[in-house]
């Protein structure tokens, strides 16, 4: 029952096509230490991949091999190992620099007030501390329907008790944080490694040039992206204009087989400004997802039968629906809802709106200064 309200895992993608990250970390680590010996030879070394593709990996008699023409058999892999090492590397430093950073301010500052981190951080929750009221137990119920399962209050209170005891905590501890860093003046120059994406003809709201933009790969038969769309409802509700969402397709036709026809009728609805209309219907009642269903609903949304008929049954968005897939195996998305904002992903899969937030908020930060 636990699971039911914590931050649900992604779906796993299956038979996908890229190494894993711990397979990336291996085969780095074995290049480097092969790399002296190989020295020796003065073989053509991995470096080369960036060289445009003019370097040459071998010759069979006068002709030559060229590193354009491995990346025109494996172009995309290789992509998709540089991503996910890159990734990695910078999650890496972000967690270690988090360390030193909480040792050098929360640390010296509890050894300075004789207290506990801990202790200081139950202060900074003030008199109430991290215990829920009845009314916010009661009030997060009502906001995640999706959440709880349609289990009545009383079989999941002590659970949701304690996930608000948490996230009463790290906001504790955030503010906490926040106010050391403004006393001892730190500043933070580091940035993670931020993802690059083709939105170009994804389905959006809010403003393109807004200060924060969140890329959603999703799969409208996923259960766990239902349980994450009314959590980008309460993004576009607190943020208005100040965050940009953009929507990319990722069905997983393995697990769910009506995802791909779906998602392609949510660009056929886009066609008549209905993405979002058709979005929310396919999430609400995810067992109308049948070609003839999705064509009954998007006359009951008000679109054109006719267009929108001819649209879905003509394929036209075959080939960007594959796009945004192989988009999202190219920065390593295996599992659906994956979402990453202003290019950094967010770990969770559906994770709760607390957590969205908090995020959002220090990219807002971030653009000020």
């Amino acid at each position: 029952m636990q699971r039911v309200i914590h931050s649900r895992p992604m779906r796993p993608l299956r038979n996908g096509s890229l190494i894993s990250v711990t397979a990336v970390v291996a085969v780095l680590a074995a290049a480097a230490c092969t790399k002296e010996s190989a020295a020796k030879s003065q073989p053509v070394q991995a470096g080369a991949a960036n060289d445009g593709g003019t370097a040459v990996l071998a010759t069979v008699g006068d002709q030559k091999i060229t590193m354009s023409d491995v990346r025109d058999r494996m172009g995309d892999q290789l992509d998709g190992l540089e991503t996910q090492y890159q990734v990695m590397k910078s999650k890496i430093i972000s967690t270690a620099l988090d360390s030193v950073l909480r040792e050098k301010t929360l640390g010296d500052e509890a050894k300075k007030s004789g207290k506990s981190v801990d202790e200081m951080i139950a202060a900074e929750a003030g008199p109430s501390g991290f215990e829920p009221s009845d009314a916010e137990i009661a009030a997060w119920y009502k906001d995640n329907p999706s959440r709880v399962g349609g289990r009545p209050i009383d079989q999941v209170r002590s659970q949701i008790a304690d996930f608000l005891r948490g996230d009463k905590r790290k906001a504790a501890e955030r503010k906490l944080q926040d106010r050391i860093y403004a006393d001892r003046k730190v500043t933070v120059a580091f940035q993670p490694y931020r993802l690059q994406f083709e939105n170009a003809k994804a389905a959006t709201f809010g403003k393109p040039d807004a200060p924060v933009t969140l890329v959603e790969f999703s799969d409208f038969q996923c259960p766990f992206c239902r349980a994450a769309a009314p959590t980008l409802t309460q993004v576009k509700n607190k943020f208005g204009d100040k965050v940009h969402i953009v929507y990319r397709q990722f069905p997983i036709p393995s697990l769910h087989p009506n995802a791909f026809k779906a998602a392609e009728a949510s660009l056929c609805a886009n066609e008549q400004g209905k993405f979002w209309e058709l979005h929310d219907a396919m999430f609400e009642d995810q067992n109308k997802l049948a070609v003839s269903d999705l064509k009954q609903t998007a006359r009951k949304l008000g679109m054109d039968g006719k267009k929108f008929d001819a649209c879905l049954d003509s394929g036209r968005y075959v080939e960007q629906v594959q796009n945004d897939q192989r988009d999202g195996q190219r920065v390593g998305v295996k599992g659906t809802p994956a979402m990453f904002i202003n290019g950094v992903i967010v770990d969770g899969g559906a994770v709760p709106f607390a957590v969205l937030e908090a995020k959002i908020e220090k990219e807002l930060q971030r653009s000020k200064s």
